[in-house]
């Protein structure tokens, strides 16, 4: 007699031969998958018309007292700030930004966000399996809610680095994640376009991870092409 598999098991199996792992393995690394981790930008969606107005927010900054790349973003997605209280942090005046188009290029941006063609099927698929779903995303505070309206289901949960206070691959952020899906590291499978982000990070905190890698390569013999490839995968018998 033939042992039927439910879809969820099923799936889970799955998974796991798609990050490396063995479904017959009794290890810690084998635990059944309970809810999947997507990035934002780059992964779920894309903007269209890039502006990059932080940047743009930055050069206008004076450059004796200019923070360095890395303590910029930490302040711009590390904090729960609105664009103008970035600008006065840095000391530039509202009117330096507008006339160079800072206000108006994170409009333009807000505006040209869309959702990957795949992306509704592949979150209708997971959440049909019964899995948790949450995006966990290294963001500035003014793209959350546009992004959020644009999702074509409520996710389980929202890790926004604006509201943490740290930005990946910072394990807080991860934990963070966990804390708010309640699941455990092992659980989680991470899918991310950002490799240090999205794969190692992880990885280094105990969750699952798989590098989508739209360009069609990664440092990561087994990768997604695409979020459909994920689809392909988790419904494909053999």
């Amino acid at each position: 007699m033939t042992t039927m598999v439910g879809p969820l098991r099923y799936m889970q199996q799955n998974v796991l031969t798609l990050v490396g792992l063995s479904p017959d393995r009794t290890s810690h690394e084998t635990k059944m998958i309970k809810a999947i981790l997507f990035d934002a930008f780059g992964t779920l969606a894309e903007i269209a018309e890039r502006r990059r107005p932080y940047a743009k927010l930055l050069s206008l900054a004076d450059t004796e007292s200019r923070p360095t790349d890395a303590d910029y973003a930490a302040i711009v997605m590390g904090r729960d700030w609105k664009i103008h209280e970035i600008t006065d942090w840095l000391g530039v005046t509202q009117t330096q930004a507008q006339e160079a188009g800072v206000f108006e290029g994170l409009a333009t941006e807000l505006l040209s966000m869309s959702l990957f063609p795949e992306t509704a099927e592949i979150l209708a698929h997971l959440r049909a399996c019964g899995l948790k779903l949450g995006i966990c995303s290294n963001l500035a505070q003014p793209y959350a809610a546009p992004l959020r309206s644009l999702l074509p289901i409520e996710m389980d949960e929202y890790v926004w680095s604006f509201e943490v206070g740290a930005i990946k691959p910072d394990p807080i952020i991860y934990q963070a994640a966990c804390d708010a899906l309640k699941v455990k590291p092992e659980e989680i499978l991470m899918v991310g376009d950002t490799y240090n982000a999205d794969c190692l990070g992880p990885r280094r905190f105990g969750m699952q991870a798989v590098h989508l890698a739209r360009v069609g390569h990664s440092p990561d013999r087994t990768f997604l092409k695409s979020l459909s490839d994920l689809h392909t995968l988790l419904a494909a018998r053999g």
